[in-house]
């Protein structure tokens, strides 16, 4: 409440807030965003020119091409597509630099600065804010943890018996995972639900948006050292959200390589294994299934290697517990504050600069009957379960091998070490980034 309108607490979100997902570096502005040195040569480092910057990899971009031309609910609301460059100044901050608030550059789409009136540049914010809400609930959330890992819940269930090392291995990522996803659907994204009361869009717009979402999605983007590499933000300052996931990947990789190679001694067992097998097809088809084009051909419908499969599972085990974390458990502290987030806009977006005042924002904001629900949906969503099970806990201990045992307590030392790395770097942090601590991550999606 008190920074929220500041330009480095915008760009820090990007980076560690609800969805640390969008941001990727920008080496060449696109021509849908015509920005200029001289528009923002007032805001880089003196002497250094804007094409200088993009070489030196200190300019990061956030596109939201995925809402253009989805239509608003009604004509009481309004949803846009905007793009937010930023860069990396001298105090190692990510601060925007110029937004524009359509896919479609000209007179009637101006490019805000933070030299514009000070209305002007808080409402292009608040835009911005907005979409990354809409994308933030539907793809980040929704799509990439709660639906991708029910796609593997089911075919866990169908395919695996329950004697099998890997059913045994991710029962514990699984639980309630069905049940909150029905309850979603009922209560949440259905033409009634809360997200339709809440935000800009109906029950249409709210499956067009995820079907985008599903044809950018490949098995590589949900490997997570592969999409901070994919995004160009393997060496970003201040990037808690990559640091604490990385030491919470390289954790899970750890133990369930320690797993398969108990029950897996070369790459022909896997590839003999007719049940894990099963359960990789399985998976691929429940992606086709959905009658949406997605990226098929780079989502794997069979395993060779033990590698394949000790990424595979990982990647499974850290989409169901630590990046449902990332992008759930955060949603109170950020959307609790509706100026920072808002989950849906009454006035259109401004065509040009200097018309905009208090007024036309406060006009522009949600409305109070609105804002209660909003609220009140991201407190809900952002609470713990009262018997919270948390990552490295095996209370029902389905395996009854020594060296799998050994192997589970091994993986909960080495998440009791992330845990005080973490806690000793967030003392030093006037905003501690704790969202990935391994005591605060849940084993599964089950809020």
């Amino acid at each position: 409440m008190q920074d929220w309108s500041k330009d480095y607490m915008f760009g820090y979100q990007f980076l560690n807030g609800c969805n640390p997902v969008m941001i990727r570096k920008c080496m060449e502005i696109p021509d849908k965003f015509p920005v200029t040195h001289e528009m923002v040569k007032g805001f880089l480092k003196k002497g250094v020119t804007l094409q200088e910057e993009l070489m030196a990899g200190n300019i990061y971009i956030v596109d939201y091409e995925i809402l253009n031309g989805v239509p608003a609910s009604s004509d009481q609301v309004y949803l846009t597509a905007p793009l937010c460059l930023l860069y990396k100044n001298r105090l190692d901050q990510i601060v925007p630099i110029a937004i524009q608030l359509s896919q479609n550059p000209g007179e009637k789409s101006p490019i805000f600065l933070p030299s514009d009136n000070e209305y002007d540049w808080m409402l292009a914010k608040m835009w911005v804010k907005s979409a990354d809400f809409i994308v933030h609930q539907l793809v980040t959330h929704l799509l990439r943890t709660h639906l991708i890992s029910e796609v593997f819940d089911i075919a866990m269930y169908r395919q695996l018996p329950a004697v099998h090392p890997v059913y045994k291995l991710l029962k514990p990522h699984v639980r309630f995972t069905p049940a909150i996803n029905a309850a979603a659907r009922g209560n949440l994204i259905n033409d009634d639900g809360i997200i339709t009361m809440i935000s800009s869009l109906s029950g249409d717009g709210m499956a067009e948006v995820i079907k985008r979402g599903m044809e950018t999605l490949s098995y590589e983007s949900l490997c997570f050292p592969a999409d901070i590499d994919a995004r160009g933000m393997k060496d970003t300052p201040k990037y808690y959200y990559r640091d604490d996931g990385m030491m919470i990947w390289d954790a899970i990789h750890n133990f369930v390589s320690a797993v398969v190679k108990i029950y897996y001694d070369s790459d022909e067992t896997v590839q003999r294994d007719e049940e894990i097998q099963g359960f990789v097809e399985d998976c691929h088809s429940g992606m086709k299934k959905s009658q949406i084009k997605c990226v098929l051909s780079l989502f794997p419908d069979s395993l060779k290697t033990r590698e394949e499969l000790i990424k595979y599972l990982t990647s499974v085990i850290f989409i169901s517990s630590a990046q449902h974390a990332a992008v759930n458990f955060g949603q109170f502290d950020w959307y609790g504050w509706i100026p920072n987030s808002p989950s849906t806009m009454r006035k259109p977006p401004p065509e040009q600069k200097g018309k905009v005042d208090m007024k036309y924002i406060m006009e522009s904001l949600p409305d109070r009957v609105c804002s209660s629900k909003a609220l009140g949906t991201v407190w809900t969503l952002s609470q713990f379960e009262t018997n919270e099970l948390f990552l490295g806990t095996y209370p029902e201990m389905c395996f009854t091998e020594q060296p799998v045992k050994e192997a589970i307590k091994t993986f909960y030392k080495e998440l009791e070490e992330v845990t005080n790395i973490i806690k000793r770097r967030n003392e030093g942090l006037a905003l501690p980034y704790c969202y990935l601590s391994p005591d605060k991550i849940p084993n599964s999606v089950a809020i």
